[in-house]
């Protein structure tokens, strides 16, 4: 197997890697905050986060704030070990000759 072959499909589209990437160093985030980082619609926000909860990824959780609806994000464990592995597999990819 090479290295190509142990990069995680999951994360090839940019959102997904900045979703990830946003949420490896944060607890928890908000769907606003998450969409003005990386500049990206609801629509695209919403389907890449249900893609990376339906994988084990990332935890939704979605609650009321008084009367208006709220979405935050958060990384699992397991997605946390899946994307330091395809960063890891990209660094290797990158000082490969």
């Amino acid at each position: 197997m090479g290295i190509i072959d142990k990069l995680n499909k999951d994360f090839e589209s940019r959102v997904r890697l900045g979703i990830m990437s946003v949420l490896m160093v944060n607890d928890w985030i908000d769907f606003t905050e998450m969409k003005s980082l990386l500049n990206i619609t609801d629509g695209n926000l919403a389907s890449h986060s249900s893609a990376l909860e339906k994988s084990g990824y990332i935890e939704v959780k979605k609650e009321f704030v008084g009367k208006k609806p709220k979405t935050s994000y958060r990384v699992t464990n397991i997605g946390r070990t899946a994307f330091i592995s395809h960063l890891n597999s990209l660094e290797k990819l990158i000082k490969s000759k």
